[in-house]
């Protein structure tokens, strides 16, 4: 587990087992701040998903970055609800240099995810950065 976590992330650390890790997932997804439904559209909507992902961020207004998102899949937005977690607490220049796959490793989430969750993932990590 890592100590920097925030809460969400720090849960699913400490679970055990894929039971634990999918409870975790799914009561973090219903935490997720949703992305509205007029802004679930093609623009927003990241490709190369497995599930339909939809999210905006904004680095324009405060210190830090504000994401919202939103997916048709319960485990997806638990993952969404982790990395929104996470990017809202950093600067538009942190979030470009922060390392994901460091952060997923470290709190135990990239161990559960199936290879085509994991890609769409990182297409999502990718979008978020660019």
């Amino acid at each position: 587990m890592t100590n920097n976590a925030l809460p969400l992330a720090q849960q699913l650390a400490l679970a055990k087992g894929w039971d634990n890790m999918l409870r975790q997932l799914m009561l973090a997804g219903k935490q997720l701040a949703v992305l509205p439904v007029e802004r679930r559209n093609d623009d927003n909507e990241v490709k190369g998903c497995q599930s339909r992902v939809w999210l905006t961020l904004s680095d324009d207004i405060l210190p830090t970055c504000s994401m919202l998102a939103w997916s048709d899949s319960k485990i997806i937005r638990g993952v969404l609800a982790i990395i929104q977690e996470k990017v809202n607490t950093l600067s538009p220049d942190d979030l470009r240099q922060f390392d994901f796959h460091a952060y997923f490793s470290a709190i135990g989430l990239d161990r559960y995810l199936s290879q085509s969750r994991a890609n769409g993932i990182k297409d999502v990590v990718a979008r978020i950065q660019s």
